[in-house]
């Protein structure tokens, strides 16, 4: 391929080495574009163990080109000079040419014919690749194609199969063991033969040619040479990790370069748990789900005021009562939902001693539930959607109630009529007159005495259309003290509106929006632009340095939009009309944009976290590398689950402490209404609890950007703590608040810094599936197996995490039983 000289460049006054094209191969297009092809490539791979290109140019129909002179001599000459080097001294060749070789890699360029004869030894003993005249883009191999130096070719090579990272690690493979044992590890006189013993003959191993070989390095050449590719290392970044004493990312980081996600995969240890760790690990899983269990009795909403109704129940009591109404019409569509009455409890809540009114909770009326039920003569297509909300699709407003034959009814839990909205007819019959309703099956609905309300004068006035209303005042007999109005209309003799209010209603549609809450909505909007053009403009810088973590991005990125569009399919509110084909175009729209901006997020922090944190995403770049059985992954998943449990009981003990030490303001935890629908609700929130770890780049970005600016970590630790304190206060009661939120930012960072931030994105997502799910003991429940199925289901995850985490050991600490003794 050319003829090297050593050269002065007389500008710089330095020595250079020019590398010429013969002459007779001048005019051969192959062989020069090639030759240019070698200057292209080369120039990629800036690395202190790589040798340097600097330029080509032609000079009297002569092409050369130039590159950095190293005053040494050749890794071939040195060990035919000297047969091998001392094991310290060809460690640390090894060393360098992992390093070379996986800077190479890095930038995509497979060097294809890695040899002693291109391995330079500079005059202070350091390693440098060099002619990369056979390197290619890892994406432009031909198969079929056999290029490089048959003696220190991969099998698959030889066989014309093409090359591949694993292939340059099988000829860094023979060149350890050539410059450890002063042998070639294959040797033949003819092609044919090279080709047969690369491809069936195993090589001698080092220890056998020199006794007393470190078993640590010969197992990871021997496993470099392996014969099928996927038994190799993956990388020449795995093979410096198995040395003895490797470490390329510190090395990496201590140069001031940004580790490869290759290089931040690799490094760590291997993570594995001993058994009694990785026991108490699981079983104090075990525990802290047990108590949670046991205290969602006294923290949530359906320990203190148990749902007695099933939704098939109330559903059915819905139709019934809607018929009886005189609206007989059997509707073209149907939804229902739940909502919890906030107002309600909140008023309670600031209003009662904390210690009387929880107890009272499941005796009093109202419950603090209500089951909606909505009924149409057309498909109900809702006019928004509300993403990454814990909203219905179909709600009491949207659609909007405009079509003649919509009716909205809400029950409570207890199957008490609370509200009551029906659309009459647009065109009036001519014969109608106004007719006395009967207001009494209303309050025989609700469950209330009409004996005991008094008329009063009307204040709420309905939306729909009437000719006949009325208001009462009274109180429910179950809580005689709290004053309640009841109002109602009718539309030639059947009701069109009733409402049950309390002193805790507001006015819906009177809305009041406070110089803040603008305040709030436009800093959010700076805030979405903002981060949009900072991820644009982080992203382009990263991807210009080559330092994005493409695959990675992509992956996460796909993840996320097909996660969205499973999301819409279980949560939406379908009907066969030509708008279900309009709301798929959108979300799939929605889920392209929002992996897109992913993509972007992940580009622009990731790096900064590798070159500046790259603890912290050990087991993440694992597990993004298709690593799902790696021990450290399984650590980290488990660790997640266990911070994830004591963060839900920590926030079950908050929420519980009312029931015996009187709290104003702190109202219980509610489960997730979609969770208690059914299935398709379960599902749902799920896959959206998936979807939504992705903040935990946000977390990424506020842990980096702490650390830019305070340059110390502990600093950075501190401020993000402070933030994460502040965003987990809600204002009910700040003496058990700012406590809890704490202690939760407490075990969160340290989580985070001990495992790193998968552990971090397990835990938010055990978080969001138990501390809502509906959970109780009462086995008698309609809803205990959906509350125990998500505890099941984390549990399940802490037992795989369990298994992985053990590398492959026995979980008993004893011997496998098949090699107990017999008896």
């Amino acid at each position: 391929m050319g003829e090297v000289y050593r050269a002065d460049d007389l500008k710089l006054g330095q020595p250079v080495a020019l590398k010429f094209l013969p002459r007779q191969l001048a005019g051969d297009r192959d062989r020069l574009e090639r030759f240019y092809a070698e200057v292209r490539i080369a120039r990629q791979v800036s690395h202190p163990n790589v040798c340097r290109v600097y330029d080509v140019g032609e000079i009297d129909g002569q092409h050369y080109l130039s590159m950095e002179y190293v005053d040494g001599e050749d890794l071939g000459s040195l060990l035919k000079r000297i047969g091998r080097l001392p094991p310290d001294k060809a460690l640390d060749i090894a060393r360098e040419l992992c390093a070379g070789l996986s800077a190479a890699h890095d930038k995509g360029v497979l060097h294809r014919d890695l040899k002693p004869s291109n391995v330079m030894i500079d005059g202070r003993g350091r390693a440098r690749i060099t002619d990369f005249g056979l390197a290619v883009a890892a994406g432009e191999v031909i198969e079929g194609e056999v290029s490089g130096t048959p003696a220190y070719m991969a099998p698959e090579q030889l066989a014309g199969k093409g090359a591949s990272v694993r292939s340059d690690v099988y000829a860094l493979g023979l060149v350890l063991y050539e410059l450890s044992t002063g042998r070639k590890a294959f040797d033949g006189a003819t092609l044919a033969e090279l080709r047969r013993k690369h491809a069936e003959e195993p090589p001698t191993p080092p220890s056998v040619i020199a006794p007393g070989f470190d078993p640590a390095v010969e197992r990871v050449i021997l496993r470099c040479l392996s014969k099928e590719p996927s038994a190799r290392p993956a990388s020449a970044a795995h093979v410096a990790k198995a040395l003895p004493g490797g470490d390329p990312l510190a090395a990496a980081l201590a140069a001031g370069e940004t580790p490869s996600p290759e290089m931040v995969a690799a490094a760590g240890a291997e993570g594995a748990l001993a058994p009694a760790k990785a026991w108490a690990m699981l079983g104090a899983t075990v525990v802290l789900l047990a108590a949670v269990l046991g205290l969602a009795r006294f923290s949530m909403d359906q320990g203190l005021a148990p749902f007695p109704k099933s939704p098939e129940f109330l559903e059915e009591r819905a139709r019934e009562l809607i018929k009886s109404f005189g609206y007989t019409v059997e509707p073209a569509d149907e939804a229902s939902w739940w909502e919890r009455q906030g107002d309600y409890m909140s008023y309670r809540a600031a209003h009662e001693p904390s210690t009387k009114w929880r107890a009272s909770l499941a005796r009093t009326e109202p419950h603090p539930w209500l089951f909606w039920h909505r009924q149409s003569p057309r498909p109900m297509v809702p006019q928004k959607s509300f993403f990454l909300i814990p909203d219905t699709p179909i709600r009491a407003t949207d659609p909007p109630l405009e079509v003649s034959g919509m009716l909205s009814l809400a029950l409570d839990a207890r199957g008490n009529l609370m509200r009551l909205r029906a659309v009459p007819p647009q065109v009036e019959t001519p014969d109608a007159s106004p007719s006395a309703p009967d207001w009494k099956p209303l309050f025989v609905a609700a469950g209330l005495d009409l004996l005991r309300f008094q008329p009063s004068a009307p204040r709420w006035l309905p939306l729909e259309p009437f000719d006949v209303r009325a208001d009462w005042d009274g109180a429910y007999a179950s809580g005689p003290n709290m004053p309640i109005h009841v109002s109602a209309a009718a539309w030639r003799g059947r009701p069109v509106s009733f409402e049950i209010l309390g002193p805790w209603s507001v006015p819906e549609r009177m809305p009041e929006q406070p110089q803040a809450a603008v305040l709030a909505n436009y800093a959010f909007l700076f805030f979405i632009l903002s981060s949009h053009i900072a991820a644009v403009l982080l992203a382009r810088r990263n991807l210009r340095l080559g330092r994005g973590d493409r695959r990675g991005a992509f992956r996460i990125a796909a993840f996320v939009s097909v996660t969205v569009v499973l999301w819409w399919l279980f949560w939406a509110h379908h009907v066969p009309t030509q708008d279900e084909g309009w709301n798929l175009m959108t979300f799939v729209a929605l889920a392209v944009y929002l992996g897109a901006f992913v993509w972007l997020a992940y580009i622009a922090i990731e790096p900064i976290v590798r070159s500046r944190w790259p603890e912290l995403l050990f087991s993440l770049s694992r597990l993004l590398s298709g690593r799902f059985r790696d021990p450290l992954v399984g650590r980290d998943v488990l660790a997640g689950i266990l911070v994830g449990a004591a963060l839900v009981l920590l926030n079950e003990v908050v929420n519980a402490i009312p029931n015996w030490v009187d709290l104003a303001g702190v109202t219980p935890i509610p489960p997730d209404k979609d969770k208690m629908l059914g299935v398709a609700g379960s599902v749902s929130r799920l896959l959206i609890g998936l979807v939504s770890q992705v903040t935990a780049l946000a977390f990424l970005t506020l842990l980096v950007l702490s650390l830019v600016l305070l340059r110390r970590r502990w600093l950075a630790i501190g401020l993000t703590g402070l933030l994460l304190v502040v965003t987990n206060l809600f204002g009910e009661n700040y003496a058990v608040e700012i406590p809890a939120a704490i202690i939760a930012s407490v075990v969160l960072l340290y989580a985070v810094v001990r495992f790193g931030v998968l552990a971090y994105i397990v835990s938010q997502f055990v978080y969001q599936v138990l501390a809502f799910s509906p959970l109780t003991l009462d086995l008698s429940r309609w809803y205990a197996a959906r509350g125990l199925a998500f505890v099941a289901l984390i549990l399940a995850l802490a037992v795989w995490a369990f298994r992985v985490s053990l590398g492959g050991r026995p979980a008993f600490a004893g011997a496998r039983l098949e090699d107990a003794p017999e008896r």
